[in-house]
């Protein structure tokens, strides 16, 4: 197959999927979103020999522009631009995962410091501010007193962008120090990796420790629903555990609830984590829907 890389910069992540792709002799068209241009009324000759392009750009407004234009010129995109407009905002990926029926933390938006605070208060402390657009755990507050969160909102008010006056307040959830992240294709798990660490944000970029994980029934089922929640794809589930529950007693009560799903997940923590060769299955499942979409298309023509 001929297959595009979206990128706008080429990362461990990205080299893991190119030697792959490489190693099975497929086609490679490298594209450089800060170089790319697209034209509403023609596709680019470099794009247009594409049977599916991988978006690993890591500016979310100009991923979401490429993206839509792909789609526009008929190129399949892994993650669609739908999928990638909901997962790159909070607010819209909780409304989704809520929608869906898919257990998530208790969450309020506000537009001002007043019912921003309104909003803090009736969560009680501690409990957690995000910003609307954002990885790697950046800008996120814990926020322990009234003084901690006045603070925080001037902050945010007197900030130029308006991401910032949308104040994204969620609970806070005890979970055991460490967080789960499952990496799925259409809501099939190919690997899950556990982060442990002191702080109480765990992502991996802030340099939590890493294990493997295996999904159990009830993570599995809630990887699915959150995956069909943003319209599929190749996605990072983020789950917590709320309750040590035993999986032999799933009728004692719920044991996770899922806080995020990530579009232009990064794996190569995870990669380092499990046994599963992480980019040879995703390769794999690009494989499989590069050749469903072809298909299609033939039995449309």
């Amino acid at each position: 197959m001929n297959v595009g890389i979206l990128y706008s910069r080429i990362r461990k992540d990205e080299k893991l999927l190119l030697n792959e792709l490489r190693e099975r002799d497929h086609e490679i068209e490298k594209i450089d979103v800060r170089k790319q241009a697209f034209d509403i009324g023609a596709v680019p000759e470099e794009l247009a020999d594409l049977d599916i392009v991988v978006d690993r750009c890591l500016a979310t407004s100009r991923s979401l522009y490429a993206t839509q234009f792909l789609e526009a010129y008929g190129i399949p995109v892994v993650n669609s631009h739908e999928t990638a407009e909901i997962c790159a905002d909070k607010v819209k990926n909780s409304l989704a995962l809520e929608e869906a029926g898919v257990p998530t933390p208790a969450t309020k938006v506000a537009f001002t410091k007043e019912t921003a605070m309104d909003a803090i208060e009736s969560f009680g402390y501690p409990c957690v501010l995000k910003p609307v657009v954002g990885s790697w755990g950046r800008l996120m507050a814990k926020i322990d007193s009234p003084d901690a969160a006045e603070a925080i909102l001037e902050h945010k008010a007197t900030l130029g962008h308006y991401e910032h006056k949308v104040f994204y307040v969620q609970e806070f959830v005890e979970k055991p120090g460490r967080d789960i992240r499952v990496l799925a294709a259409d809501g099939e798990p190919i690997a899950g990796m556990v982060r442990s660490s002191d702080h109480w944000i765990t992502n991996a970029a802030k340099g939590a420790e890493t294990d493997v994980f295996e999904p159990d029934g009830e993570a599995r089922e809630l990887v699915a629903q959150a995956s069909d929640a943003v319209g599929g794809g190749l996605l990072g589930i983020d789950l917590m555990e709320t309750a040590d529950i035993p999986e032999s007693e799933p009728e004692s009560g719920q044991r996770y609830t899922v806080h995020e799903v990530n579009h232009t997940v990064e794996f190569k923590a995870l990669d380092g984590a499990v046994d599963t060769d992480v980019a040879g299955t995703v390769v794999d499942w690009l494989e499989e829907k590069a050749a469903a979409t072809n298909d299609d298309l033939e039995v449309t023509a």
